[in-house]
């Protein structure tokens, strides 16, 4: 991760009103729920709010806590096993396919654990010496986006769940979904030559945005816009899943084993097609940016219009010249929104994940830091790739234009798009 201020690194207290904003809006998102939507699990790769609650309050107590502060002791000694995601350096984990079976702890009790850690949290960083803010305000500032990154996961595991209910349910059904026109398609010029790639100066950062370092891009162009819903029902009405021409080996055989024949979350009704929202189930808006394909649909829908997906240093090249400001979960829409505008570069922020050509691997001299902490993002450097911009569910304060999201290419219950390059 990237040093922080040194006002910071000498006084943790200034990171307080931080550390209670973030981990308030953990909860400000549970608002809309019943005790139910808490604890279910719809697959192996999504988990229960519960735990995603626990989790993140687990990485303050684990990597804070129990090295900083004096004389702790855990609140559960089972919790280290229970909400240990994947840090092998910790210790052993719960199997992660099952953590929809625990109905201990309670929800209540995991509100009663978060609460008590922040109380710690609190007294630790008001009462940190200069010298150990030093090292305790890096890890505050990881462990708050860590949680962020679980708020937009939150949003996403929780949909997958609605969307098993063939009542579809909504989690906020006063949220909008705004629709308009479909603005035309742009390119625009990206110039090719070697660029500076990755995160410079002192803002927080993860550690694989870095070592900034110089790439080669060819000249190309790139979509002022991300794909919108109706591009994409040209692509199902043209039989583009059933042209094994336009898909990668693994792609046809991924499609063909989990007969996929549209993007998730779209639901055909009486000749009509709609699209499960966090809203509910609404008219399939074709104006707005289409979201939930996997990397296999971004590179077969990129074929079929003779273009390409973008490389991440081609994303991040053409990302300059845009400011971060989008539709993100501050907007509560907790959906993708079509764009008003038909000048420059649009929506590259927020809205949707934009699937790159790019396999997730490190930068050259990336080296991940000592420690279980080392084991945030270096070890799933394999078989993944990279996504770039946010997404409706992301918060604003923390995406970057050098952020690299990952995902194998399968998944596709993030709110993951498609901006298109040539």
């Amino acid at each position: 991760m990237a040093s922080i201020p040194s006002d910071l690194a000498s006084k943790c207290s200034l990171l307080v009103p931080k550390y209670e904003a973030v981990r308030g809006f953990s909860h400000v998102l549970c608002e809309p729920l019943e005790i139910e939507d808490f604890v279910v699990q719809s697959m192996p790769d999504a988990s229960p709010i519960r735990w995603h609650l626990a989790h993140t309050t687990w990485f303050f107590e684990t990597f804070i806590l129990k090295r900083f502060a004096r004389n702790y002791e855990p609140i559960d000694p089972m919790y280290e096993y229970l909400f240990n995601s994947y840090y092998n350096g910790i210790g052993e984990q719960f199997p992660r396919p099952k953590r929809g079976l625990l109905t201990r702890p309670t929800v209540a009790q995991v509100m009663t654990y978060r609460r008590e850690v922040d109380n710690r949290m609190g007294q630790l960083l008001l009462e940190a010496s200069p010298e150990e803010s030093t090292q305790i305000a890096p890890l505050v500032e990881l462990g708050l986006h860590h949680e962020q990154q679980h708020q937009e996961l939150m949003l996403t595991d929780l949909k997958h769940a609605l969307a098993q209910n063939p009542m579809y349910p909504a989690y906020g059904a006063d949220a909008q979904q705004p629709d308009g026109e479909v603005t035309s398609q742009s390119w625009h010029e990206v110039d090719g030559g070697i660029v500076e790639i990755g995160h410079a100066g002192m803002d927080f950062a993860y550690d694989n945005e870095s070592p900034r370092h110089e790439a080669l891009i060819p000249t190309l162009e790139i979509a002022g816009r991300p794909v919108t819903n109706g591009e994409y029902l040209q692509f199902v009405q043209d039989g583009g899943y059933q042209r094994p021409e336009l898909w990668l080996s693994l792609g046809w055989n991924t499609i063909q084993s989990e007969q996929w024949d549209s993007p998730l979350y779209w639901v055909r009704q009486k000749d009509a097609w709609q699209e499960f929202t966090l809203s509910g189930l609404r008219p399939l808006s074709e104006s707005s940016p289409v979201t939930h394909v996997s990397f296999f649909e971004a590179d077969a829908f990129a074929r079929w219009q003779e273009s390409r997906l973008p490389t991440e240093f081609e994303w991040e090249a053409a990302s300059r010249r845009v400011a971060v400001e989008g539709n993100f979960v501050e907007s509560r829409l907790f959906h993708p929104a079509p764009t008003q505008s038909t000048e420059g570069l649009r929506q590259m922020l927020g809205d949707v994940w934009e699937w790159t050509s790019s396999s997730y691997a490190p930068y050259p001299g990336f080296k991940p830091p000592e420690g279980a902490i080392g084991e945030y993002n270096g070890k799933f450097m394999c078989q993944q790739y990279v996504l770039r911009g946010g997404s409706c569910a992301t918060s604003k304060s923390h995406v970057r234009k050098t952020y690299r999201n990952f995902f194998p290419p399968e998944a596709r219950w993030q709110f993951t798009g498609i901006r298109l390059a040539r």
